[in-house]
Formats: C-alpha cells, structure tokens, sequence
C-alpha cells in the first residue's frame, strides 16, 4: 500500500523539516506532499528535502496554477524529477476563489481555466533535459474528474466521504493514479475527536464547491452548520483508535485507491505532526 503524508511544515525550522522528511521516509511512508498557501514555496522546499532523502517522493499538494504560467511549472518539475532521479510528482489545482483573489489573480472558471492550462503544458518545449513528472490534478466532481482522466496521470481527492472513492475510479478509469487525501486522528472518544476533528476541517466546510461535492452522496444544508454535523465530520475524517483508523485507510484501498495521503491532526506539540499516528499507522499498514 502507497500511503503518503501532507502537513503544513511552516512552524518547523530548517533543521526540523529535514528531520521531519528523513523520519516520514525512515518509518517507510511512500511520499511527502507540500501544501501552496501563503507559505514556503513548495517547488524550493520539494527540492532541498529531495537533497536530504533517499527513497522519498517529495510532491506538491497542490501548486496552484495561478501561481505560475506553465512553462515555469514544467521547467520546476522537469528540474526536480531530474535531479532526483525520478522522485518527484506534480500534483497542481484551481484552488479557490478566495485565495486567488488575495493573491491577486482574477477567477476564472475552474473547468476552463484547469483544462487550457494543462494543454499549454503539453506544449512547453525546454532547451535543456526535459523530465516528464506524473501530474495529478485535484478533483472532486464528474467534469473535473473527467479532466483528470483525459489529460493527466491522475487526481487527488481531498476531504471526501467513503463513497467518493469508487465513483471517482470509475469515472478515471482503472489506469489513472487516484490518491485519496484523509484528514487522520488517533482519538477514541467521540466528543473530543469530533472536536479536533471540527477545528481541522472548518474552513473547508463553509466552502460552496465542498458543499456541492458533499451534497452529492446525500448530505444537506443542515450537515454544513455549527461547524459540520457529526455525520458529516465522520464521513469526512478518520477518527479513533489505531486499528479503526488503518481499517478506513484499508478500506480506500478496497474502494479504488491507489494512494492514501494521511492528513495528521490532533497533535499535542503545536506545529508538528503526530508522530504517535503516523508510526502506528506504518506498523499496522
């Protein structure tokens, strides 16, 4: 099983990030992917945590691609997945519109603005060694799905129910990558999980093109309220005890994936993963 991780870094100073990698790929996790935000470039920290790993898969989870046009994006991948050896893997996204704006960017539609990029990066001829890395584009809905299916290597889904999984395989088909992004927490009690849990996810929740997504496998306006219903927050993130967490992460697998990417929260140390989860997750995977 294929099972990477995704934690926002930027707390971490440089010598603890390269400790943070060398210990993902020493307890034997597949991949590291680098979220884009208003933080570290991810295409910078890709490349010096590719200098300090062996094994590792350093990815972007996601570059947006307003953020650059598609040259500059090829001319980073190509550049990272030579120099690695092939350890690199390109996962790009619209985004949303909120933080596009605060960027700068004017919206556009997502369909159309995803579709033409990925054709202008088919395009993109550079004057030196060109590497082809896998590119993995975020999707959630049929039309996105479909874009993934056509014209890249695969999607990435993110904070989506059970159900999710198998409809996206078969709209991808069975020869694309589908790495299926799950927000994880080692925490039985349900009342203080749901808590974390809520806190995690709360910014997504109140997120129309969530909402539409979530509305697709029977949740309602009332689930997205107070933070998320608690089915709702049980759908969406995996809480409990370390068996009860690897069996959902099992079960995405049954399901149709072929990544799990684990999203650590409830940490005691502000900043920092859960190094409790995610070695208990590797020893029982």
């Amino acid at each position: 099983m294929k099972i990477g991780i995704l934690f926002n870094t930027d707390r971490l100073s440089a010598d603890e990030l390269c400790e943070y990698a060398t210990s993902i790929e020493q307890i034997g996790f597949d991949s590291l992917w680098l979220p884009e935000l208003f933080t570290r470039d991810p295409f910078a920290t890709a490349g010096f945590l590719l200098s300090q790993t062996k094994t590792l898969t350093l990815a972007t989870g996601i570059a947006n691609i307003y953020a650059r046009d598609a040259t500059a994006t090829i001319s980073s991948a190509s550049s990272l997945s030579e120099l690695s050896g092939g350890r690199f893997l390109l996962g790009l996204g619209v985004s949303n519109a909120g933080l596009n704006q605060a960027r700068g960017h004017q919206w556009e539609k997502p369909l159309g603005k995803l579709s033409s990029y990925l054709d202008d990066m088919k395009q993109v001829k550079l004057t030196c060694t060109q590497i082809e890395a896998p590119i993995h584009v975020a999707a959630h809905g049929p039309k996105m799905l479909e874009i993934a299916s056509q014209k890249a290597d695969g999607a990435n889904t993110y904070l989506m129910p059970e159900e999710h999984v198998s409809f996206a395989r078969s709209i991808l088909g069975e020869a694309k990558a589908l790495n299926t992004m799950l927000f994880c927490l080692l925490d039985e009690d349900p009342i203080s999980a749901r808590a974390t849990a809520r806190k995690a996810v709360a910014y997504y929740v109140n997120l129309d093109y969530y909402q539409r997504a979530w509305k697709q496998f029977g949740f309602t306006d009332s689930d997205f309220s107070e933070g998320g219903s608690d089915d709702l927050i049980d759908s969406v993130v995996c809480w409990g005890s370390a068996d009860q967490v690897i069996g959902r992460i099992k079960k995405q697998f049954d399901l149709g994936a072929t990544r799990v990417v684990v999203i650590p929260i409830g940490s005691k140390k502000k900043g920092h993963p859960d190094w409790d989860l995610l070695k208990n997750l590797k020893s029982g995977s």
